[in-house]
């Protein structure tokens, strides 16, 4: 579907390093969500109408008080706006709900930003699911993990959103487009007969694109492998490259059993930390499929209990890096986003590798 006049010219959302900061919230509180809009991932957000990682409105300066925005056009206003997804944890872990704009402080090269759009609501979001379909997956961990995909996908994530699936052995193989359709999932799991090696950072490269053509505000991957990385011809430095120029965060969730494995086999959590952490996304890490249901539970809660904020960048899109930090002041709660972005010029509106 495509997009809406006003979400054609957007820039591209950014997120945030962990940090710390204040304000008095509730824990456990989850807003539902009325968000809905098409979007364009492009760069610039000259609205009449930006988005990012959520829909839109906006008043380019919103009063103080202002409750979150329910309005089913977020963020919209006559300024380019940058918009930041934050996931917010106290010390323990424990997800932090309920937090007014005045908690967050965003800084743009370390420079702070006024935040002139915010909402607490939960977002609807486009998410893929990259499914690992090597040999090693043979067996009870493919049973588990359609298993698990297919409760993330139907019970656990709102009737507003959308996903695609993407298997992906030694190559990555798109397994269906944008979709809510279960039977149509569920064939295409069934379907699956591991073989092969593993090409993750291919399989990521290959969906960013797909985050593009969302019709949901927010957008994000999910990857589930339980193997190294042995087959793909993008390298690690591309793959950050790549994910630099997209406003989507990637979770993954890796399978490293106890037993002993060949170190060249075994899953590499930490480079998966790695590449979720900069784009605002973490890993899981279980020892077995049977723990795949807790992990994608854990993983949809913090999805369901996201902050969006917005700020107009003095920057424009200039096609430089810039790096971004927000922070929760007076308080040891920690914020989870993006940690910078590439603000890509409108023509480019996929990622690209360089």
């Amino acid at each position: 579907m495509p997009a809406p006049s006003w979400a054609r010219t957007s820039r591209l959302s950014t997120g945030l390093r962990a940090s710390r900061g204040s304000a008095c919230p509730e824990r456990g509180q989850r807003q539902s969500g009325r968000v809905e809009g098409g979007y364009h991932s492009g760069v610039r957000v000259l609205v009449p109408g930006a988005v990012l990682l959520l829909a839109t409105i906006a008043v380019a300066a919103a009063p103080a008080q202002q409750p979150p925005i329910k309005d089913n056009r977020l963020f919209q206003s006559g300024i380019e706006i940058t918009s930041v997804t934050a996931t917010v944890t106290d010390h323990d872990g424990q997800l932090v709900t309920g937090l007014d704009r005045e908690a967050f402080e965003v800084f743009e090269d370390g420079v702070r930003q006024d935040v002139t759009q915010f909402t607490r609501d939960r977002v609807p979001i486009g998410l893929g699911v990259l499914l690992d379909n090597s040999d090693s997956m043979f067996g009870r961990r493919i049973q588990d993990a359609r298993a698990a995909v297919n409760r993330f996908l139907f019970e656990l994530l709102e009737p507003v959103d959308e996903f695609f699936v993407m298997a992906f052995n030694h190559k990555p193989k798109p397994l269906t487009g944008w979709t809510r359709a279960q039977p149509d999932v569920q064939r295409a799991l069934d379907g699956l007969k591991p073989n092969g090696g593993t090409a993750i950072y291919d399989t990521i490269v290959e969906a960013l694109p797909m985050l593009d053509v969302r019709t949901k505000p927010r957008g994000a991957l999910v990857v589930i492998s339980d193997g190294a990385d042995t087959a793909s011809t993008v390298s690690l430095r591309e793959l950050r490259s790549a994910l630099l120029r997209t406003d989507g965060f990637v979770y993954a969730i890796a399978i490293d059993p106890p037993e002993r494995q060949a170190i060249n086999t075994r899953v590499n959590a930490q480079t998966l930390r790695e590449i979720t952490s900069e784009t605002g996304g973490r890993t899981e890490v279980v020892q077995n499929t049977s723990e795949l249901l807790d992990a994608t539970t854990r993983i949809a809660e913090e999805l369901n209990s996201q902050y969006v904020l917005g700020y107009s960048s003095p920057r424009g899109a200039d096609g430089q890096y810039h790096s971004i930090r927000v922070r929760v002041a007076g308080t040891d709660y920690r914020v989870r986003a993006r940690r910078g972005y590439v603000a890509t010029p409108l023509a480019r509106r996929r990622p690209s590798i360089e």
